[in-house]
């Protein structure tokens, strides 16, 4: 016999051995190296066109009006946003704010705090917040000259203050690049400029409003006390009309300078905006009250006018005005324009709290949004506004982003309230959709309120609805569903819907999706089917007179043919599936002989009748 370790002629590999085959393998090898490189550059010249076109979201226009105001902050784009937030938590899990990077990462769900890629592509890493904080000192930051806005600005002035030729950025070194930036330079000084006069004519407009007002004010309060009509304004300032129709009281604080000594004293406007329900006599616009009494008195009972003991003094209305405008007001931004505006009827009130609400409840701990049930059902309930009142259901059905039993039981009690108070019309139109939404949501806890929500909305819903769009909607949970908790849920509502369903035609549906619950894997799913869907359906099927010619006799019928075919290998599962069922009928088909038995007219009872579940 020959060694093994001996090669032969037959068992040689030539092009293992000779320099071609070697070569035409370092050949191939290069050839992938090569587009394996060209691969990768592609990918990043990918990566770095993606990052560049989230980043220049803000149009062109818009950039530069940013860039020529700074006293206009630029919004915050996606991608910074992004890359804020993930220092921002690494910020807070550094330092031990662990209960506070949970509730930031769970209110930021559609970020990865784990990955820096995650942020943007081919973006790098910026260093900590504490690096950067201690950072920011080391960063110059140079003035621009400034022109004062009460002094005319003459194109020559402007061309004095261009800065000098060694200051300005050449590109190139042809003295029309030079030209084009002096160009550009002139132009972005005169565009803050005019930017400057504009704010100061503002300034000036809202002072001058502030001041009419007030003379209206003054001159209806004269017309009050003495009972002598107040005289025509003779100027007209075009009011802005709230939405409220109700009555609020509009608290105004007053910046009028010291150059108008007709007044006599500030007030408050209470603004009596009358609802389309009240007569048309009823004209009141606004009553003076004093703004160094406390608010509470202020607040109107009746429509009648409020009126303010008035001091016996003799100041000047410029230095009572001076004294007043110390009372720290703001009415300005979002939060003080509601503050400032007492509503006293039940549509402003509603509508109030329908833009506050979406502002209240992502500052809310996760752990005690519940609380806030309440105010969302009722303002949803009697909102006049349908957009709002699909924006608040929205919000109660993402109130929680992974709801427990007890939470959800909340939402679905606050439903059937809901539901109970607008009717089947509005329940299908506005609740339903909020369902539909999240029958594919990513969290059971969210399946899981939905196709318990089915369940418990069956009541309150349209007939022609529970039985075609909710059914449809729970058998899809059922076949599609892998958790087994959603399914077992699904069963349940299946149950209740066949307590209420009506139309013979859905029989055979019935019929089917009770097979693939008892064929279901989950214990916890055939359980629930033998304790509520199958009972429910029987029920259904006795009234329909299905139960002893088409549900029994189907079901041994599939026994027998088990049996007939177990010669070979008998499937015990399907017919223990097949027997459970058939022995949860025996209740349902005992009550049936009952009823239809010849000695039921000759039966007396005895006692009380116990209720049968």
């Amino acid at each position: 016999d020959r060694a093994g370790s001996i090669s032969t002629l037959d068992s040689l590999d030539f092009a293992r051995y000779s320099d071609d085959g070697n070569r035409e393998t370092d050949e191939r090898v290069a050839v992938l190296e090569f587009e394996l490189r060209k691969a990768k550059e592609t990918i990043q010249a990918l990566r770095a066109n993606l990052t560049q076109a989230a980043e220049n979201e803000v149009p062109l226009q818009e950039r530069k009006n940013y860039k020529s105001s700074p006293e206009i902050q630029e919004p915050i784009r996606p991608l910074e946003k992004r890359a804020l937030n993930f220092l921002v938590n690494e910020f807070l899990l550094k330092n031990s704010y662990k209960l506070t990077s949970i509730t930031f990462s769970d209110e930021n769900h559609d970020q990865d705090f784990e990955l820096w890629d995650d942020v943007g592509l081919n973006i790098p890493k910026p260093p900590d917040l504490l690096q950067l904080y201690r950072d920011f000192g080391n960063h110059h930051v140079t003035s621009r000259d400034v022109v004062d806005v009460s002094v005319g600005v003459e194109d020559d002035e402007l061309e004095a203050a261009t800065p000098i030729l060694g200051s300005v950025p050449v590109f190139e070194t042809t003295p029309q690049s030079i030209e084009q930036c002096l160009i550009v330079q002139k132009l972005e000084d005169q565009v803050s400029v005019l930017n400057s006069e504009k704010w100061s004519l503002m300034e000036q407009i809202q002072r001058l409003e502030s001041e009419i007002d007030f003379l209206k004010n003054e001159n209806f309060a004269v017309s009050t006390v003495y009972g002598v009509a107040p005289h025509p304004p003779l100027k007209q300032v075009p009011l802005t009309v709230s939405e409220d129709n109700g009555r609020y009281l509009d608290i105004k604080s007053s910046e009028n300078d010291n150059k108008h000594e007709n007044t006599e004293e500030t007030s408050l406007s209470l603004s009596a905006e009358v609802d389309s329900r009240t007569s048309k006599d009823d004209t009141l616009n606004s009553m003076p009250c004093k703004e160094t009494e406390k608010l509470s008195s202020c607040a109107p009972s009746t429509k009648a006018a409020v009126h303010f003991d008035k001091p016996n003094r003799k100041l000047s209305p410029a230095f009572h005005q001076a004294l007043l405008s110390f009372c720290r007001m703001s009415a300005d931004s979002r939060l003080g324009s509601e503050v400032s505006r007492i509503a006293d009827s039940e549509k402003s009130v509603m509508l109030m709290l329908g833009r506050c609400l979406p502002h209240i409840v992502p500052n809310v701990l996760l752990a005690k949004r519940e609380e806030l049930i309440p105010l969302i059902l009722c303002t949803a309930c009697l909102h006049p506004e349908p957009k709002e009142r699909d924006q608040l259901l929205h919000i109660l059905f993402n109130l929680i982003k992974r709801p427990d039993d007890e939470q959800r039981q909340m939402i679905l009690t606050g439903c059937v309230a809901f539901a109970r108070h607008v009717g089947p019309t509005r329940v299908e139109a506005e609740l339903l959709p909020q369902c539909w939404e999240q029958i594919n949501h990513k969290y059971p806890e969210r399946r899981l309120l939905v196709a318990e929500s089915c369940g418990a909305l069956a009541p309150y819903l349209p007939k022609e609805i529970r039985s075609s769009l909710v059914l449809s909607m729970l058998q899809q949970m059922l076949m599609e569903d892998k958790a087994d908790l959603v399914r077992e849920a699904v069963i349940k509502s299946l149950g209740i819907i066949m307590g209420y369903i009506d139309d013979p035609d859905k029989y055979q549906q019935g019929f089917e999706l009770l097979l693939s619950a008892l064929g279901d894997p989950s214990e916890r799913v055939v359980s629930a089917t033998h304790q509520v869907f199958l009972p429910a359906y029987a029920a259904w099927t006795t009234e329909l007179g299905n139960l002893q010619f088409h549900l029994i006799p189907t079901l041994l019928s599939k026994i027998e043919k088990l049996l007939r075919e177990g010669e070979h290998g008998l499937d015990e599962h399907k017919l223990h599936m097949y027997l459970s069922a058939l022995q949860s009928l025996i209740p349902s088909l005992f009550a049936l002989v009952l009823q239809n038995a010849p000695f039921t007219s000759k039966a007396k009872l005895q006692g009380e009748v116990p209720q049968i579940e």
